[in-house]
């Protein structure tokens, strides 16, 4: 796992939280930024799934349990796919919150990543 390129993943997801929270609280249903923000951070976790194929290739193996690191990448990957739909589904403002809450959890799992890969 790449340092910057998960400190790059954190802030956006941490920027899509407070984008999805300032919506929800001004009683708005999903618009293009809050779901732009989810499907970017959709977009980065596939790149990190193909980071993560192509690291140990390159002399970057994971120095903490693999398959613990592989099961937070795929769910932290299904989490705003989910929530995305949901959101398409659901247009009222708590779709907001679950998509606020969907960003918090990458963010978090992300470190945790970080966590697992650097040992």
């Amino acid at each position: 796992m790449i340092l910057w390129y998960a400190i790059a993943l954190i802030a956006v997801a941490l920027a899509g939280l407070a984008t999805c929270l300032v919506v929800c609280l001004r009683r708005g249903g999903p618009n293009d930024y809050t779901m732009g923000a989810t499907l970017l951070v959709a977009l980065m976790l596939v790149a990190q799934v193909v980071i993560s194929i192509v690291a140990p290739l390159t002399g970057n193996p994971p120095r903490g349990d693999p398959l613990e690191f592989w099961m937070y990448l795929i769910v932290a990957l299904l989490l705003p796919v989910g929530a995305g739909f949901w959101a398409l589904v659901d247009r009222t403002r708590w779709a907001n919150l679950v998509l606020a809450v969907v960003h918090l959890s990458v963010a978090v799992m992300t470190y945790r990543m970080l966590v697992i890969w650097s040992g």
